[in-house]
């Protein structure tokens, strides 16, 4: 069978036997045991062919996946695993249609494909369920999980399932609670009495990062309250200085990078450790206090406490602000200087950022000067200014000598080495909070011993399970505490009574590694195998909501510059791309008056404008889908509705990903969607109208008008493949690839060379091809069952095909683009620039400035900005008037 005929055989398949069997060389498609090929691509036509081609396809992913060539490249698309709530939205929907079109067509290129999907499955939204429903979190869970499943399933997602991770199941939270000890014994784990956030309703304690600025909980809304209590705590503020300059050599990752920076903040101070003293004895507790000016510590006068600081929490003492400074009697001994100097409540609100205690050196701020004189206090010089001006150390002890920036570098490392501070972080940047007072979290592996104090529990009895309860209240402290029988215990150290720790880890540590763990996810020995993980990682991809783009992914990065540090893994960061998707945001109606949301049978939309059918004005608006603003959608409704394909293009064609998405079915993007597989299956249409079974193209019959017609398909063939490639790599702009392929198939829809034309045959395979990822099952369909006329003779379905190369003669012959200038939106003229440049901002610019046109229109006007369609070929300067 030649090429030609096998384009020419496009014919959709219907067996009798529904089973997903996978595809050989003599598999039938849809409608090849009729015979009938129906011209148009109807509703019905477009069910029948994602009814056959889902399973097959899914099966065949599954194959390919235990067949692959373990020494292809590796491509690793991760998309945020989900929380289990029982139902997809459509936010579900499009980041896991962007990883699942990224997965098929890094396999298309020949990389081994990971593309794993699990679940973020403990929290309070399972347990306040629970309570509510008077069952076991973990059957709500499990329950909601198998929906949700098959939920995925049904939108014909490729996962790599046989990597699934669940992170309430103990083959999980073993390795969670593995960590944590690992964390523990570097010092970085640790407890402390903390004012802390708590939600009255959700009885538990939240970060500050889960507050609003309404002093409300990001989950139940009620007003938070200040409580103090023990809470668990990770040292990330020991890695705030190598989290902030890694930033520097990862990709950019629209905006989320500046906010990382944000987040973390100016690194140039760091915290020393101090012994409490009173009347000269050790109180036991350990307080850390934090000098923008470290390399000066040697002067340090006093330490600083806000009237809010926890050593003063209830005291009657105390009033909420100050009229002045205070001594204190208690002392704290410095364990670098070795020096002892006086606790001072400051008269302040509050410190820079989150700061609640700072040493005062009188060396380096005029502040802390004027408190040390007011408070008879006494204090070292520590600086020594030379005739140039450069400050050198005196009475600094081996430090003396050195430059403020020598010093500053020589005693932050030496702290550090000591185990006593020096770590470089910010004032804005507080430790990672983790203690949680609810039962549906990982436990936290710790005893706590009247004689040894907090014990690790020894990694080989982990993991430490959650007990059964009887009931959840949701009440009080800790459900933990209910469970005498698991809260009482042995000391592994000194094997005297003890008490297990009931407070529960916050999910977001469940969610800090487990790129890890799908790398290897049955490993029953160690959380992963190095290999198995330097393998894979970096992820090459991450997709998600711009929402986790602070905590989440400093949380992961954190962990992950941890297990570096370990030996546990090769890489520092854990992400090389980011890609963050927008929200699809739904059309919601309120009355004007009150704000009351309406359902869209509630609106009379016979005038212009709507109004509700009770009376009164009505706000149309997009807002974020819920069930009480009338606006969300069943991803399932959605499907049943148009179709898999459709709905996959829909979502990848109405905006680029990091953009909102507002759904609505009259824009020109679903319409658009729509008309385009149609307009695919004419092409097949017409091809097999144009040629007779056997038929074998002759291209010496074309005229001359012909043959520049080919010429012409050529061009537009190439530049498809290199556009559409480089959106699928770099910009993620599936949007602009839509519209190139779109492109493409206009230009074979107008032509007339079809019956002789090698061109066409080979830009329609190439169409069909480069669709595949975004919409697989009409893909499948016009593939039929062998490959298409390029020169890739391989066997199999349309996505077990090579993705398409420019040809090489296309990259020798330097093309060049008419390209579209205007000026603040007027259009005034063209410029013709090469190809290879045509979508690199800066150098088109430069190249017009440089032509006679920007020379006449633009060298004496000032540009406040330049923008380059990614779409068409037109770029507009905004410039002062």
């Amino acid at each position: 069978i030649g090429p030609c005929e096998r384009l020419a055989q496009l014919l959709p398949s219907c067996r009798s036997d529904p089973s997903p069997r996978l595809l050989s060389p003599g598999t039938r498609t849809l409608f090849s045991e009729t015979g009938v090929w129906e011209k148009e691509y109807r509703p019905e036509t477009r069910r029948r062919v994602e009814e056959w081609w889902h399973p097959r396809i899914m099966a065949q992913w599954r194959k390919d996946a235990l067949e692959e060539d373990s020494k292809g490249k590796k491509f690793y698309v991760l998309s945020m695993f989900p929380y289990p709530s029982g139902r997809l939205h459509m936010g579900h929907v499009r980041v896991y249609t962007i990883s699942d079109t990224i997965g098929h067509f890094q396999r298309m290129r020949g990389h081994q494909v990971l593309n794993p999907m699990g679940w973020d499955a403990f929290g309070l939204p399972a347990e306040n369920a629970a309570i509510e429903r008077g069952l076991d979190p973990e059957e709500w869970t499990k329950r909601n999980i198998k929906s949700m499943r098959e939920q995925l399933d049904s939108l014909g997602l490729c996962f790599n399932w046989d990597r699934e991770v669940t992170t309430c199941l103990p083959d999980y939270y073993r390795w969670t609670q593995y960590l944590f000890v690992k964390l523990f014994q570097a010092g970085l784990a640790y407890q402390k009495e903390a004012v802390v956030n708590w939600d009255p309703v959700d009885q538990t304690v939240l970060a500050d990062e889960q507050v609003d600025e309404n002093g409300r909980s990001w989950r139940s809304g009620a007003l938070v309250e200040q409580k103090l209590l023990t809470q668990w705590f990770i040292k990330t503020t020991n890695y705030a200085k190598p989290l902030l300059d890694a930033l520097a050599d990862l990709p950019e990752w629209y905006g989320v990078k500046a906010m990382q920076a944000n987040w973390i903040g100016d690194c140039t101070g760091c915290y020393f450790d101090f012994k409490l003293k009173v009347n000269g004895e050790e109180t036991g507790e350990t307080l850390s206090a934090y000098s923008s000016s470290p390399e000066t510590v040697f002067g340090a006068a006093y330490l600083a406490i806000l009237p809010s600081h926890r050593l003063l929490h209830g005291s009657s003492s105390v009033r909420s602000v100050l009229e002045k400074d205070s001594l204190t009697e208690v002392t704290a001994h410095n364990l670098f200087t070795d020096h002892e100097v006086p606790v001072v409540i400051s008269h302040k609100e509050a410190f820079d950022g989150y700061l609640d205690t700072v040493i005062g050196i009188p060396d380096c701020s005029e502040e802390d000067l004027s408190v040390a004189r007011a408070l008879n206090l006494r204090w070292t010089t520590v600086l020594k200014s030379d005739e140039d001006g450069t400050q050198t150390l005196v009475n600094s002890d081996e430090f003396s000598g050195l430059t403020r920036q020598q010093a500053f570098d020589s005693i932050t490392q030496k702290s550090r080495d000591q185990r006593v501070g020096g770590h470089l972080t910010s004032s804005k940047l507080r430790d990672w909070l983790i203690s949680r007072q609810r039962y549906w979290g990982t436990p936290i592996p710790v005893v706590h011993c009247g004689s040894c104090g907090p014990v690790a529990v020894p990694e080989d009895e982990l993991p430490v399970t959650l007990p059964k309860l009887p009931s959840l209240t949701g009440k009080g402290t800790s459900p933990l505490e209910d469970a005498h029988d698991w809260v009482s215990c042995t000391c592994p150290r000194c094997k005297g009574p003890a008490r297990r720790e009931t407070d529960t880890m916050d999910t977001f540590v469940d969610s800090a590694w487990y790129y890890f763990r799908y790398t290897d996810p049955q490993n029953t020995v160690r959380p992963f195998e190095r290999h198995l993980a330097d393998h894979w990682l970096p992820v090459d991809v991450y997709i998600g909501g711009k929402e986790h783009a602070v905590m989440h992914l400093y949380y992961a990065r954190f962990l992950c510059h941890f297990c570096k540090d370990q030996g546990l893994v090769a890489h520092r960061e854990p992400f090389r791309k980011l890609l963050v998707q927008g929200l699809i945001k739904g059309q919601t109606f309120k009355l004007a008056d009150s704000g009351q949301y309406l359902k869209r049978e509630d609106i009379d939309f016979t005038d212009k404008e709507p109004v509700a059918r009770r009376g009164g004005r009505v706000e149309v608006t997009f807002e974020k889908m819920s069930k009480s603003k009338h606006n969300g959608l069943d991803p399932q409704d959605v499907v049943q509705q148009y179709g898999v394909d459709t709905v996959r293009l829909y979502i990848l064609y109405a905006a680029p990903p990091e953009q909102d998405i507002l759904w609505n079915v009259k824009t020109d993007a679903l319409p658009g969607v729509l008309r385009w597989q149609s307009r695919l299956w004419q092409l097949v249409t017409k091809l097999r109208a144009a040629r007779q079974p056997g038929d074998i193209p002759n291209p010496s019959l074309l005229k001359k008008k012909e043959l520049a017609e080919t010429k012409k398909i050529w061009d537009n063939k190439n530049y498809a493949v290199q556009e559409v490639t480089s959106h699928f790599t770099g910009d993620f702009l599936f949007n602009a690839a839509i519209s190139r392929l779109m492109g493409l198939t206009n230009t074979l829809s107008v032509t007339a060379v079809v019956q002789h034309s090698v061109e066409f045959e080979e830009a329609l395979a190439v169409l069909v091809l480069m669709t595949a990822p975004m919409a697989p099952h009409l893909a499948s369909e016009m593939w039929v069952k062998n490959p298409l006329s390029l020169p890739l003779q391989q066997r199999g379905d349309v996505l077990q095909q090579s993705w398409p190369a420019v040809d090489p003669k296309y990259l020798d012959v330097p093309e060049f683009v008419e390209l579209s200038v205007m000026i603040n939106n007027k259009a005034c003229g063209s410029v013709t620039v090469p190809l290879q440049v045509s979508k690199d901002s800066e150098r088109v610019q430069q190249l017009i400035l440089e032509s006679p046109l920007g020379q006449k229109l633009l060298s004496a006007r000032s540009i406040k900005r330049a923008i380059l369609s990614p779409r068409t070929a037109l770029i507009n300067f905004l410039v002062e008037e």
